[in-house]
C-alpha cells in the first residue's frame, strides 16, 4: 500500500534558531520577537499608569481644595442634636466622627484624652445617659438625643464631685492623663453597682447588689489603664464614695517652716560632701 502522508505535530522553535531568528530580523532593520514583546509589555503598563493619573486627576477635580484660612468642607455631613454637661448642643459634622473627636475638635472640651484611640486604655471614658462608654470607639451619630456627661461636667470649681475630692484626698492620681477617663468610669462604676450589675468576679450573681471588695472594684475599673501605678489610691476612693466615710487624707502639703527646714537640711548635707 502507498504511505499515506500524515501531519507531524508542530514544534516549537528550539533557542538558537530563535536567536537566528532574532539575528536575521535584526539585520533586516525589523524589531526582533524580544523586542516586540519588551515593548508591548511596557505600553500596557504605561497605558495602565495613564488610566489611574487620569481617575485620579478627576476625582481631585471633584473635591476643590479648599481656600486658604477656610474651614475644610465636610463630607458626609449630619446634624446631631444632644445634651452635653446640661447644654443642648446641635453639630453638623462628618458621620464618621467618633464622639472623642467631636469633644475635643468641635466643642473644645479637652478634658476627655486620646491615649490609644483603640478602645484599650479608657483615658476618653465618658457617661452617656449615666453609663460609661468609650468615646473614641463611639460615633456621635449614635448618641443622637442622649445626654453625654464629660469630666467638666461632673461638679464645679466651687463644688467638687465626691469622687474627685476623693481623688485628691487618697492621692488617686499623678500626671493624671488618664484621670478624667477614671473619673467618669467611677462614677459610671458605682451606679452600676447601685443598679446590682454584677462582675465577672461577683462569687454570687443571685444575691442582689453585690458587694464592693477590692477585688471588685479591680475588676469592674480594669478598663481604665493608669501608667504611674495610683491604683491603690483609686480602690481607696472609690470605696469612700460607696461607703460614705471620709476617708482621712493621706498627703498634706508642706508648710514653709518644713520648706525651710528641708533646704537647711539639704544645704548642710552638700557643705558635708
Amino acid at each position: 500500500m502507498p504511505n499515506l502522508p500524515h501531519d507531524d505535530p508542530p514544534r516549537s522553535p528550539s533557542p538558537d534558531a530563535a536567536a537566528r531568528d532574532d539575528t536575521a530580523q535584526d539585520r533586516a532593520g525589523g524589531p526582533t520577537r524580544r523586542q516586540f514583546m519588551l515593548g508591548s509589555v511596557a505600553g500596557g503598563i504605561g497605558g495602565f499608569a495613564a488610566s489611574l493619573l487620569a481617575q485620579e486627576s478627576a476625582l481631585a477635580q471633584r473635591v476643590p481644595e479648599p481656600a486658604e484660612g477656610a474651614p475644610a468642607a465636610v463630607l458626609n455631613p449630619v446634624e446631631v442634636t444632644l445634651e452635653i454637661n446640661g447644654t443642648p448642643r446641635v453639630l453638623s459634622l462628618d458621620s464618621r466622627t467618633v464622639l472623642l473627636d467631636a469633644l475635643r475638635e468641635h466643642l473644645a472640651l479637652t478634658g476627655s484624652k486620646k491615649g490609644c484611640d483603640q478602645g484599650q486604655c479608657g483615658a476618653c471614658t465618658v457617661l452617656v445617659d449615666g453609663r460609661r462608654v468609650l468615646s473614641c470607639l463611639t460615633l456621635t451619630a449614635s448618641v443622637q438625643g442622649r445626654k453625654v456627661t464629660t469630666v467638666e461636667g461632673l461638679g464645679s470649681e466651687e463644688r467638687l464631685h465626691p469622687i474627685q475630692s476623693a481623688f485628691i484626698a487618697n492621692d488617686a492620681f499623678q500626671c493624671g492623663y488618664c484621670t478624667p477617663g477614671q473619673l467618669c468610669s467611677a462614677v459610671g462604676m458605682l451606679a452600676e453597682v447601685r443598679n446590682g450589675d454584677v462582675s465577672h468576679v461577683t462569687a454570687d450573681v443571685r444575691a442582689g447588689a453585690p458587694a464592693l471588695t477590692d477585688q471588685e472594684i479591680r475588676e469592674r475599673m480594669s478598663g481604665n489603664l493608669c501608667r504611674c501605678g495610683a491604683y491603690p489610691g483609686i480602690v481607696a476612693a472609690v470605696h469612700e464614695v460607696h461607703s460614705g466615710r471620709q476617708a482621712q487624707q493621706a498627703w498634706a502639703y508642706a508648710t514653709p517652716i518644713q520648706i525651710a527646714q528641708a533646704r537647711s537640711a539639704d544645704g548642710d548635707a552638700n557643705e558635708t560632701v
